[in-house]
């Protein structure tokens, strides 16, 4: 339990006096060292958050973005320095072989320029002149970012070379079971490492894949629902081929992804849901503020459908958006398996369509696939409960290579969705020009260009782009892997689809109107009507934590390693084996209340409807593998307040959050739809290790 005040969101930035409810200093502030000979100094430079409309500020090509202020006391006057007469602030490569002037230095607090180095070192010279393109000789503070704490490899390979596996390894060799499923080895990504005593780690849980025989998936279909009407959604097994072979898999009405539903805003409708799956399941609708009652949550809002069962919903559609339904039960193996689908709601009759051409829903995902096919998931428990399930095939729409054929030109809007286990994209169309529009639950404050999107699971962005040249653009996922065995990182590219531009042009020409970036004043006045709360102190802290036990010995040893540094987004899976290895069993994720202590589904937080309730998101930075949660309260909305003590000056109404590793993360929930609901990560693993609480809105 943490006690003692939680001061506002403004003071609490990561070079401020240490707190036990802040950022991690330790990830986002560089401590600098006076140079020898210099005495009565002292300095600190912030990496902080660059206001944007992600929590997470990316170059397109995967670089976290930060925005450097450097903090200082002690500086003598330039005056007193003989020729000096200035101190500059500098950003090095760790060989100095690329150095950026970052601007003068004073006393107390400058703003310096933003940085998109993963490894750099900063320095503070005196200069003679304010002009000075390199820095001089007489250097006063230095140091260096938290990712050059990465070990060389000599050091890795010393500490780990008599790392041998033990008994906890888990199964050895090939381990059916009843349902056809056995371990095999993960996928490894190009070009990595993998350790001995890595290679013999098993999950000690049974392999499980579906067995049951089924008909040919088919592709997801448009539904268009009246106010009133009733849909009957089936879950059941279907066979899906992959890599020329067959395999069995999960689908709603036979369809991955399933039937994209299109409703009007503020109607109703009513789905019939039967389970024809081997196993219990539900079905959540992720992101609608509907009744409690028919939230699709086991044990707070029905009880889960058995096989063969029967379960009525009567769905209502209160915000217009894009939002997407999925099971309840085993989301690791469910969805993995190919269970979900999208909802759009639309603004109704009055809905303007002038701003693009089309519209095109996306769905994205990534299946994890072996040279047998799909690696089994775990039966008993979770495999992959670290880190995730990163999977090695990006799809879009349930399939690899989406194509799209458009003209020179065209605008296209689109809604996109993040339903993958575990992987944060960076999502980007090079060459063409691109906006987010709208998020999770409604439209921005005011539309921003944007050169990537981050988009992480659970979480919906839509963006409209303009192909103004004809040839081919790629929709493409462009990331930062982090090579935990040698320290380095190292570029990751996935092409997820093409678009096609034609050289016959589109007409009307929206290309005018495109280019500026539109606010609605209905939204704008929404959203300023909770500005002002954003000052307050936050009344409720959840903390975002993590405890192992029974680990095999050499993971403990690695992670222990490891845990020197941590990025703000662990983009893919480069830990593969030992995060496969680790099991529900031997992880376990918690969110803890921080003023009483209390954990997971001990948690009982009531809010009082139509009183808006601001919420701190506090990610520990102290434990063997800190990484980002996408945060998902369900039944309600929020604002984004502030990042890492920055605020957000771009509001929109959101579900989910990606809260960084190490980071904090204010929000200002809007209790306004009455009932008991669960908040979670949605890290699939993360939430079947026990990463939920309950809430009441009374």
């Amino acid at each position: 339990m943490v006690t003692g005040p939680v001061r506002s969101a403004g003071a609490q930035r990561p070079c401020d006096p240490p707190e036990p409810l802040g950022p991690s200093p330790d990830l986002y502030c560089i401590e600098l060292v006076p140079a020898p000979g210099i005495r009565g100094i002292s300095g600190r430079v912030e990496l902080g958050h660059i206001p944007g409309p992600f929590s997470i500020a990316v170059t397109a090509d995967g670089r976290i973005r930060y925005g450097l202020r450097l903090i200082a006391a002690g500086l003598p006057s330039p005056g007193s320095l003989g020729a000096f007469r200035t101190y500059v602030a500098w950003a090095a490569t760790p060989t100095m072989d690329s150095v950026a002037r970052l601007g003068e230095v004073r006393n107390g607090r400058t703003r310096l320029g933003d940085v998109d180095l993963e490894k750099f070192t900063i320095l503070v010279t005196a200069e003679s002149s304010a002009a000075a393109t390199v820095p001089g000789r007489k250097v006063v503070l230095r140091g260096q970012s938290p990712g050059t704490r990465l070990f060389p490899p000599d050091f890795l390979q010393l500490s780990i070379g008599s790392m041998t596996p033990s008994r906890h390894s888990g199964h050895g060799g090939v381990a059916p079971d009843s349902a056809g499923g056995h371990w095999t080895m993960v996928p490894m990504a190009p070009g990595l490492t993998m350790l001995p005593a890595e290679m013999a780690l098993r999950p000690d849980v049974t392999p499980y894949l579906p067995s049951a025989d089924g008909p040919e998936v088919r592709r997801g279909q448009r539904v268009q629902l009246r106010n009133g009407d009733t849909l009957r959604l089936d879950a059941g097994v279907v066979r899906r081929t992959i890599g020329g072979r067959s395999y069995s898999m999960f689908a709603f009405n036979g369809q991955q992804p399933g039937p994209l539903i299109e409703v009007a805003r503020g109607a109703g409708a009513t789905v019939i849901f039967t389970n024809r799956l081997p196993q219990p399941t539900t079905v959540h609708w992720h992101g609608l503020r509907l009744d409690s009652r028919n939230d699709g949550v086991p044990g707070l809002a029905q009880t889960a459908v058995s096989p063969g069962e029967v379960f009525t919903y009567r769905l209502r559609f209160p915000d217009a958006g894009i939002y997407w339904y999925h099971p309840h039960v085993r989301e690791d193996v469910q969805q993995e398996l190919g269970l979900y689908g999208n909802i759009l709601v639309r603004h109704g009759d009055a809905e303007d369509s002038s701003a693009v051409h089309r519209e095109v829903v996306l769905m994205l995902d990534d299946l994890l696939v072996g040279e047998d096919g799909p690696v089994p998931l775990g039966r008993e428990s979770p495999t992959h409960a670290l880190m995730g399930r990163f999977g090695n095939r990006l799809m879009v729409n349930g399939e690899p290579g989406y194509r799209l054929e458009v003209r020179r030109g065209e605008v296209v809007r689109f809604y996109l969705t993040n339903a993958a286990n575990a992987r944060t994209m960076n999502l980007s169309f090079p060459g063409a020009r691109m906006k987010v529009v709208a998020s999770d639950v409604g439209e921005y404050a005011r539309e921003a260009w944007v050169e990537s999107v981050v988009i992480a699971p659970a979480e919906r962005y839509v963006v409209d782009v303009r192909f103004e040249r004809s040839g081919r653009v790629p929709l493409v996922n462009r990331v930062r892997g982090l090579d935990h065995v040698f320290g380095r990182f190292f570029y990751e590219a996935d092409t997820l689809g093409t678009v096609a531009v034609s050289q016959r042009r589109i007409g009307p020409d929206l290309g005018r109107s495109f280019t500026r970036l539109r606010s609605d004043p209905a939204v704008r006045m929404e959203l300023d009507r909770y500005r002002r709360l954003a000052e307050r102190a936050p009344s409720r802290t959840l903390i975002l934590a993590l405890e192992t036990s029974n680990l095999p010995p050499f993971t403990q040893r690695i992670m222990q390693l490891d845990s020197i540094y941590f990025p703000p987004v662990e983009w893919s899976g480069t830990m593969a084996m030992m995060n496969w290895a680790s099991t529900g069993r031997q992880v376990r994720w918690i969110l803890r209340d921080a003023e009483t202590g209390r954990e997971n589904m001990d948690i009982d937080w009531r809010f009082s409807r139509g009183e808006p309730v601001r919420i701190r998101l506090v990610n520990r930075r102290e434990s063997v593998h800190a990484m980002q949660h996408p945060i998902h309260m369900h039944g309600q909305r929020f604002l984004v307040l502030a990042v890492n003590g920055e605020p957000n000056d771009n509001f929109v109404w959101k579900d989910t959050v990606l809260v960084p590793a190490g980071g904090v993360v204010d929000i200002l929930l809007d209790p306004s739809n009455p009932g008991r609901w669960m908040g979670h990560c949605h890290i699939a693993e993360h939430l079947s290790a026990g990463m939920m609480m309950g809430f009441t809105v009374q």
